[in-house]
């Protein structure tokens, strides 16, 4: 075991930590219950709103290739997280894996990260999720909410953030505190909703796809790479590489299945086919869509708020109104669910933290009748209620992108060094082609991040200097595990 800034934890702990139920968190999700999860927490935003917006800017028809490519680096990345989920069953996802490779101080800064993964995300969600609140109601109830309290006073235009005219987006708020509520109540309950949630938006996902297809005009996908405008990601192939990586948030949440660990029946067999399974449905319906999305209205015209309801508007009229009425409702349930699985996912990386003493105790309290982490449920539901009101949805999207990127290359890099510091440590299942998979991953990972602005690197240094403080000046000197040796 290392000392000083890079002491590991053991990982025959961690998997005693992970057959000791007096953590107080409830085992009662199924295989089933975990693809849903992981569903649940992939389809959003991303399908509904970034696809219009990464080929309106980056990628035009191409956005289909974007997805394929951002998508074979989650599968590198999903496949090494199924080998940790699997043999280390605990709360607390790359945090956790990280704390038994990489050692204490990358744990912390991946702890630290994964919270600008999940809040974050959890916030640029709810901002999407009332981008299509308002229509719904002008259209179902005729109902005109003003502008001014349904959007950020603040918004993120070529790398610079300009003042609006908005005060505060208060529908997005009122949908993180509802739903940080029904996480407190329990693990059970919330998973129920997610499977009412998750079933409505895939049926109307398939019926876009299947009737949208008949509308496609091959003039729209032609050129399918549309030529570069002579700067980096501005269409061409560069295009295609910087959609990828802006429309890599639309993968997002996949890897927050590995955080319900210490809740899974069965985490040994199950964690794999939560993620993985639920990653592979999600990518082919994602590049569908995109197709079917480009192919109905020419991608120039789809940089707007709601863009799949723009597009069927703008090829079918009158004829699919019903379908565009049941796009609003699949986007509303679909963007809920997927706020319920990150804000399940960042109490928990809390909850490890705190366990292992890098932040205060009260962090780590599980509610005596629910079972659930509900301080960190709270405290996470009220900083993301905070983030949903006043930050646009571009800006929240490009510091997730950054954040998740660099998680997975670390979950990447530690498959290498747990594969030489614990060979035979059990493995109920195992990374395919190692070092291939895991080298492909992170390399992946890290080419979607460079091409990402550099103003958005810039805000991933401060936030992590800002964790790097909290840890120097707390986290080292209650560390249990520094206590302990």
């Amino acid at each position: 075991m290392k000392k000083g800034l890079f002491i590991t934890k053991s990982t025959t702990q961690l998997i005693a930590e992970s057959n000791d139920d007096s953590h107080g968190l409830k085992r009662v999700l199924s295989r089933w219950a975990l693809v849903s999860l992981g569903i649940g927490a992939v389809i959003g935003t991303g399908i509904f709103v970034l696809t219009g917006h990464a080929a309106a800017d980056h990628a035009g028809p191409a956005v289909a290739l974007s997805y394929i490519f951002s998508g074979i680096g989650c599968l590198f990345a999903g496949l090494c997280y199924a080998e940790y989920a699997a043999a280390i069953p605990i709360a607390g996802s790359a945090y956790t894996y990280s704390y038994a490779t990489l050692g204490e101080l990358v744990a912390w800064l991946i702890g630290w990260d994964l919270i600008l993964e999940y809040m974050f995300a959890a916030a640029t969600v709810a901002v999407g999720w009332s981008k299509y609140f308002l229509p719904f109601m002008r259209d179902f109830f005729h109902v005109n909410l003003p502008e001014q309290w349904c959007r950020a006073p603040l918004d993120y235009i070529d790398g610079h953030i300009v003042h609006t005219s908005s005060y505060v987006n208060i529908p997005a708020m009122l949908l993180v505190w509802v739903i940080s509520w029904l996480l407190v109540v329990g693990i059970k309950e919330s998973a129920s909703f997610n499977n009412v949630m998750v079933g409505t938006k895939v049926v109307i996902i398939l019926m876009i796809i299947g009737l949208g297809w008949g509308y496609i005009q091959s003039s729209n996908l032609t050129p399918f790479v549309p030529e570069n405008t002579g700067e980096f990601g501005k269409f061409g192939w560069s295009g295609v590489l910087a959609g990828a990586a802006k429309i890599f948030f639309a993968y997002i949440g996949f890897d927050a299945v590995s955080t319900a660990a210490q809740e899974t029946k069965n985490p040994q067999k199950d964690m794999f086919w939560g993620m993985i399974g639920s990653l592979a449905i999600c990518a082919v319906l994602f590049v569908l869509v995109s197709i079917v999305l480009c192919g109905m209205v020419n991608y120039k015209e789809l940089h707007v708020d709601a863009p799949v309801v723009y597009a069927l508007e703008k090829a079918a009229g009158d004829s699919l109104k019903w379908l565009r009425m049941a796009v609003e409702i699949a986007v509303l349930a679909g963007l809920s669910s997927v706020i319920l699985v990150l804000l399940m996912g960042q109490p928990r990386v809390f909850f490890s933290m705190a366990k292992d003493g890098l932040l205060p105790p009260m962090f780590a309290k599980v509610h005596p009748k629910y079972g659930t982490p509900h301080v960190t449920t709270i405290v996470s539901g009220l900083v993301c209620s905070v983030l949903a009101g006043f930050l646009p949805l571009n800006l929240l999207g490009e510091l997730v992108a950054i954040g998740t990127l660099m998680a997975f290359a670390v979950v990447c890099v530690g498959i290498i060094v747990l594969r030489k510091t614990k060979p035979d440590m059990p493995r109920p299942y195992r990374t395919p082609w190692v070092p291939v998979v895991p080298v492909l991953g992170t390399l992946i990972c890290l080419g979607q991040a460079f091409a990402l602005p550099g103003d958005t690197w810039l805000r991933l240094f401060i936030w992590m200097a800002i964790g790097l403080v909290i840890y120097c000046f707390y986290g080292v000197k209650h560390s249990k595990l520094r206590q302990m040796n």
